[in-house]
């Protein structure tokens, strides 16, 4: 098997309880970029208010040594994304973060830049959603219709950020987390689901991919029993789909 070039870091959740915005993984984001990364491009779409959320990114990432651009601010966003050292995609609504990616005439150009050049990836929440082969299996709400539901395909299956397990002492009857990810496994082909909860980290690198973090993640396989799985669990079987 041909080893790509992917580097990516795909987070769960921007904000952990009692800690600031990516506190929580500024570590692995500062080992992740290296000192060879001088500038990071920032893609908002997720979120109403670009401006604001540009502000808080930048004001995190030049904390940890970084200068930030955000692509809503750029004359020509293809630009923009061929120019970068690396890419970082935040979190908000991912139907809205996927139309604005294709309205833009991103998707291919931010694979090539990933599976050829083998800039940096990260995503956090939507930007991890959109960084799987598709948006299935997101929380969000369909608040916009993207022209597809598939998304930037750096990964091969799918990842449900944020996972959530049921309350045995909740009265709430609607379906649990991973009821609807036993739905979306009831259709043909579908792919193996990974639930990442809250402090979840994947790091892949070209064809490895290892759990980090400070949470356990579940795995969901069609047709088959969810497992558990500690920090330090390596993935990169999923990389083969």
């Amino acid at each position: 098997m041909m080893t790509l070039k992917r580097h990516l870091l795909l987070i769960s959740n921007s904000t952990l309880h009692g800690g600031g915005y990516l506190e929580h993984c500024q570590e692995q984001i500062q080992k992740f970029l290296g000192e060879q990364v001088k500038r990071v491009l920032f893609v908002p779409y997720a979120l109403h208010d670009r401006d604001d959320y540009a502000r808080t990114a930048r004001k995190k990432f030049e904390s940890l040594g970084y200068g930030l651009d955000s692509i809503h601010e750029a004359a020509d966003p293809v630009e923009a994304v061929q120019k970068s050292e690396a890419i970082f995609i935040g979190g908000g609504n991912t139907f809205r973060l996927l139309k604005t990616l294709y309205d833009n005439g991103l998707i291919p150009v931010i694979r090539k830049r990933i599976f050829e050049d083998g800039i940096p990836y990260i995503g956090s929440s939507a930007g991890t959603n959109v960084a799987t082969i598709s948006i299935n299996t997101t929380n969000d709400m369909p608040i916009v219709y993207p022209p597809s539901l598939q998304a930037l395909g750096l990964v091969p299956f799918n990842i449900n950020p944020h996972y959530l397990d049921s309350d045995a002492n909740s009265k709430h009857m609607g379906e649990t987390r991973e009821q609807r990810i036993s739905q979306y496994h009831e259709e043909l082909d579908t792919p193996p689901v990974l639930g990442l909860r809250e402090g979840c980290i994947l790091l892949v690198e070209g064809n490895k991919a290892k759990l980090l973090g400070i949470t356990k993640a579940r795995l969901f396989l069609r047709g088959q029993a969810p497992t558990e799985h500690d920090p330090g669990h390596d993935f990169s079987f999923l990389l083969d789909q």
